[in-house]
């Protein structure tokens, strides 16, 4: 059976993936950072993580440890290595790193290869990228393992 296009993050009824904001891996009670915001993101997105996490997403000014954070990037947002390292003074150890980022095509779009080079200039690394909303792609970013 197909999978609904529940912008909610709900699985169907016959227990596909859960879609929207559910397959990003965030748990209710968990407080989530945005950066970026921006008249252009995906306001149903948005809607969909809150709904998880039950509560409202956290703005740029949130002073306190999270448990996930948000970055909506477009080309032109000014340096993505900086901002990555920005937001990981702020994130408990072991929370989600989400990257937001405008589909191929689309005004603003990052190259995966400008991604993975700042990823890897914060520490990070990418694991998973995704079609996440109409206009917008999601890369999780991960901590790269230590090697000897």
């Amino acid at each position: 059976m197909g999978q609904t296009t529940d912008p909610q993050g709900s699985a169907d009824p016959q227990g596909a993936e859960p879609t929207g904001g559910a397959r990003l891996g965030f748990t209710a009670g968990q407080v989530v950072q945005e950066f970026g915001w921006g008249d252009d993101v995906d306001d149903d997105l948005r809607a969909a993580v809150e709904d998880v996490i039950g509560a409202e997403l956290v703005d740029e000014d949130y002073d306190d440890v999270t448990d996930g954070v948000i970055l909506w990037w477009r080309d032109g947002d000014g340096d993505l290595g900086d901002a990555l390292v920005d937001v990981l003074t702020v994130l408990d150890d072991g929370g989600l790193i989400w990257l937001f980022t405008p589909k191929p095509g689309r005004p603003g779009h990052v190259g995966h290869s400008d991604i993975q080079e700042a990823a890897t200039t914060a520490g990070l690394q990418t694991t998973s990228t995704m079609s996440i909303a109409t206009d917008w792609s999601a890369t999780r970013l991960g901590f790269r393992g230590r090697g000897r």
